[in-house]
């Protein structure tokens, strides 16, 4: 095994990128390519070949998760983005993206806000290269991670429609009431409809006391590890007008990841203070499951959202309390809510078990490749100059 660098081992065919502004793109079926994936559909194709994509510029530099390289197979249009190299005779493909998926570039990317891999620093890139066997497989090993890894999201998609068909058939469906039940409106079936803390809070590490905002919540929990912890002031002050508690409903009114939503359950609900992207819906227990009106939301993600003076999607608070919902028999909404939270409980268990693989993957490629260089790199210098003639 030897480093090459990664001019030698294949064709930068970066001469034949042309990048097209959204306004002047023709749809199309062809795949328009940019730094970290698919950007559009367009019209025509410059490329019909097997290929790798390494970001030039808004790569995910760094990142240990998202890669700076993918692999595109046929008709595609790449614009200036993402460098185009085509491996050379001795060179698979595959091996070639994996070895370029988690590079690190630190020292050869610059820019002081958008970091930029040019080409000229790309050409001092090295990759160890092995026989083609050798190569065959560690693509072998890298390619069963990520197919366990697509079951297992192909296993949580079945559980959400799952879900949907048991919602069907206990309920109809959610914009339309085929069974005639009594409708209201969420403030006739909530004790409180309210959003957080407008304005920030003074932090205090190891308080006990958080302040959750809309990253926390995805995957429909409430996530405490990546929440500040603030002074007990701070949420004293703010906790009576948004006083969360456990069987409360929450979801996110602005920003990236707006209608996120989940149930409130975690012991450390009661020391929680939400920030102003979140809103919370205190329902009352014996007209509404706040499972089921959780589910009545994610179906039908209009049923709150309008458009702010800027077009900006907002859940807004006067929006919410005057949409109206129809309300099966109590206890048909638990049933439904307890089938539902059975369903995330397997949901979580799959999420975990494919984060798990994440660091497995990751693992792989540094040892086949990150270490590998590092490995060959220390042996050169330890070489003496008779050894090296």
């Amino acid at each position: 095994m030897e480093l090459k660098l990664l001019e030698e081992c294949c064709e930068i065919l970066d001469s034949m990128r042309v990048p097209i502004t959204a306004v002047n793109r023709q749809k199309g079926i062809y795949p328009y390519y940019g730094a970290n994936g698919v950007q559009d559909y367009v019209k025509d194709y410059l490329f019909d070949d097997e290929l790798v994509l390494l970001a030039e510029d808004g790569g995910n530099f760094g990142n240990k998760v998202k890669p700076i390289a993918y692999r595109v197979s046929g008709k595609c249009w790449v614009n200036n983005h993402a460098h185009v190299l085509k491996p050379k005779p001795g060179i698979n493909v595959d091996y070639l993206c994996y070895a370029l998926m988690f590079y690190n570039v630190d020292d050869l990317i610059n820019g002081a806000t958008r970091k930029k891999l040019t080409q000229s620093a790309m050409r001092k890139m090295k990759i160890p290269v092995r026989s083609l066997e050798e190569q065959e497989k560690i693509i072998k090993r890298l390619n069963s991670i990520l197919q366990v890894k697509k079951f297992r999201e192909t296993q949580k998609n079945l559980l959400d429609e799952l879900v949907k068909a048991r919602f069907v058939e206990m309920f109809g469906t959610v914009k339309e009431n085929p069974y005639n039940f009594p409708t209201a409106t969420l403030k006739e079936v909530c004790h409180k409809i309210t959003d957080g803390k407008h304005g920030g809070c003074e932090q205090e590490a190891n308080s006990g006391y958080y302040y959750i905002g809309a990253r926390e919540i995805y995957d429909g929990a409430i996530h405490y590890d990546t929440a500040p912890q603030i002074t007990y002031a701070d949420f004293a002050k703010d906790y009576r007008r948004c006083n969360i508690e456990q069987g409360d409903m929450v979801i996110v009114n602005t920003g990236a990841t707006i209608g996120k939503s989940a149930i409130a359950v975690s012991p450390l609900t009661e020391r929680t203070l939400l920030q102003k992207s979140v809103a919370l819906l205190k329902v009352k227990t014996n007209m509404v499951s706040a499972g089921f009106l959780r589910y009545c939301y994610m179906a039908n993600p209009s049923m709150y959202m309008v458009k702010s003076a800027s077009a900006q999607p907002n859940l807004l608070l006067s929006k919410m309390n005057a949409t109206v919902i129809y309300l099966p028999p109590l206890e048909l909404q638990e049933q439904f809510a307890a089938f539902v939270a059975q369903t995330d409980k397997s949901k979580f268990r799959l999420e975990k078990n494919t984060k798990n693989l994440c660091p497995e993957f990751y693992c792989t490629i540094m040892i086949c490749f990150l270490f590998a260089v590092r490995l060959i790199m220390l042996q050169e210098r330890q070489r003496t100059p008779e050894q090296m003639l």
